[in-house]
């Protein structure tokens, strides 16, 4: 039996299309050998997860390999028919998907599900393999895994989900396995979690494991080499350590340098280059001598959410999602919510938002006065223009039925800010402004990419001339590299406009790096509140020193690696 357990050799992938062809993969050269994890990393759109679904037979239509060989111990997969590439699909190759919940059928129980796929790819009896489908669950740290074969995807966290993918992934008890974006959405705990579940299979079953991923903490703590991809074509490879503390190519070194630190803070996001327009002197109107106070105050707030009866004469029960005794934000201060899911930090932020309403206590702005004295229209609408709101995910929160321009000039005539004759060249300026072609309006959401519609969501909030912005994980879903724009970006408009921020996420880098304080939530309690580098350096929770333990860094490959030949 070979060592090489895959590779690609001059491996080619085009979309054919009407307008001309288009290659996503040029000529990709990669081995993977038995018990090694191999990180396959780059930017968005740089052919990541086209190689893995290429490699699983499982290109979108009308992707097509136009060029090469996937060979797997010899055997090249791209010669093999439909049939064949089935029997392979799950038994000899297993893929982990990035969305659990998408990969998942959500009318079926997770015991039904793995006991169906175990039973076709080994062709046991449905009893062996829902015993069997019993202990993989135990086997990926699910707790009380017998008695959770009965539940559905739904009744499982985020973590949860994604191990009973890996279980589904190993059903097969395949050779190769690929991990696709596996941990982009969860926290920094159940991110370790999963990634040591991959990890102690990989060299307990003498695994090949190739994990697709832009995030480098994770392939510096986890990937034996790593292969950096740009525009479909191989830009470096090597062992981790060797790539990452000395790239030998531009672009690899400009990825690394884009990676926000947890252990300093870094002055090009702290203090970005300032910069000044036309447009900031009417973003400015209204902003001056506000003194230095408290811009909002939340007090005693809570927020319970009612749960489902237990019975249909039973009553319905109530879950508190947040139970905080106060929290402050100073005028043009940046304060750091972080914590894991469901510990409460977007609703927290929601309700100091004056988009949720709280159960109990008080917001107070220091402008406004309390916010359940806000009743009149006038009242409310000034409110609305002074408290804005970056959302997570820029595309839902975009009309994908407006162009650009429309979007930006319809805050801007509802509040009556500008004359309707000035408004398309303010328009043009804000997106200037953010970094954007002043013509781009002429656009539709769907004509931009991740980070560009993420900077036309914070040239919506500027355009009312906003003193506080909530940003919802603004960056959650970006790459390394437009993250760092971004942060500089936002940055930069804080320094020059004076704004106030709350930042919710549960990047804990990218927080230190835009700061001034952090509050570090769980379940519901604000269990510290420090400024952001005593913090950082010296924190006193015992909950926030296993968060910041357990943050992922692009400098951690080697202890790591120590630890896991010592398994």
């Amino acid at each position: 039996m070979t060592d090489i357990l895959c590779k690609t050799q001059d491996l080619k992938i085009t979309f054919p299309h009407r307008l001309g062809d288009f290659t996503a993969v040029h000529g990709f050269d990669m081995e993977v050998r038995r018990g090694e994890i191999v990180g396959l990393i780059g930017e968005s759109g740089a052919g990541k997860s086209t190689i893995g679904n290429a490699i699983m037979g499982l290109l979108s239509h009308p992707g097509v390999v136009s060029g090469g060989r996937i060979e797997l111990e010899g055997e090249n997969l791209v010669d093999l028919s439909d049939t064949a590439m089935a029997r392979l699909r799950g038994g000899r190759i297993g893929m982990i998907f990035q969305d659990p919940m998408t990969s998942l059928n959500p009318l079926m129980t997770v015991g039904d599900q793995l006991s169906e796929s175990i039973a076709i790819l080994q062709d046991l009896p449905l009893a062996q393999a829902r015993q069997m489908a019993a202990d993989r669950l135990d086997g990926v740290g699910i707790p009380d895994a017998a008695s959770r074969m009965g539940q559905y995807p739904h009744e499982f966290s985020g973590g949860m989900r994604q191990r009973v993918v890996i279980a589904l992934a190993m059903a097969g008890d395949p050779d190769l396995l690929i991990a696709d974006e596996p941990t982009t959405a969860l926290d920094v705990s159940v991110q370790k979690q999963v990634l040591d579940l991959i990890r102690s299979i990989c060299v307990e079953r003498s695994l090949g494991v190739i994990l697709v991923t832009h995030d480098m903490g994770v392939i510096a703590e986890t990937a034996d080499r790593v292969y950096v991809m740009r525009y479909g074509k191989l830009v470096e490879t090597g062992p981790t350590a060797q790539v990452i503390h000395q790239p030998t190519q531009q672009y690899t070194q400009d990825l690394i340098a884009a990676i926000p630190s947890i252990d300093h803070r870094e002055d090009r996001f702290r203090n970005p280059a300032k910069k000044t327009g036309e447009i900031d002197q009417w973003l400015l109107q209204g902003h001056k001598g506000e003194g230095s106070g408290d811009y909002v105050t939340a007090s005693a707030l809570t927020k319970d959410f009612a749960t489902k009866k237990k019975s249909f004469w039973g009553k319905a029960g109530s879950f508190r999602a947040v139970d905080i005794p106060g929290l402050s934000i100073k005028r043009g201060e940046v304060l750091g919510l972080v914590g894991e899911s469901g510990s409460g930090k977007s609703t927290l932020g929601r309700m100091m938002t004056g988009l949720i309403p709280p159960s109990s206590g008080s917001v107070r702005y220091g402008d406004h006065g309390l916010m359940t004295d806000v009743r009149t229209r006038a009242a409310r609408k000034a409110l609305r223009r002074d408290v804005q709101v970056v959302f997570q995910d820029p595309y839902s929160s975009l009309n994908s039925r407006m162009r650009v321009d429309h979007i930006l000039a319809e805050p801007i005539r509802f509040h009556g800010l500008a004359e309707r004759e000035e408004t398309p060249r303010l328009v043009g300026a804000l997106l200037e402004r953010v970094g954007l072609p002043a013509d781009s309006g002429r656009k539709f959401p769907h004509q931009f990419s991740g980070g560009q519609r993420q900077r036309i969501c914070i040239a919506r909030a500027l355009s009312v001339r906003p003193r506080f912005l909530l940003c919802d994980e603004p960056t959650s879903a970006l790459d390394v590299s437009i993250q760092a724009d971004m942060l500089a970006l936002l940055m930069e408009l804080r320094r020059s406009l004076g704004l106030t921020m709350l930042f919710v996420s549960h990047d804990l880098a990218v927080v230190r790096q835009v700061s001034d304080r952090v509050a570090v939530m769980k379940q519901g309690q604000i269990v510290e509140c420090r400024a952001a580098e005593a913090l950082y350096d010296a924190p006193e929770n015992e909950y926030t020193r296993m968060l910041l333990e357990t943050a992922p860094r692009a400098t951690g490959h080697e202890n790591t690696q120590n630890m896991r030949r010592a398994t």
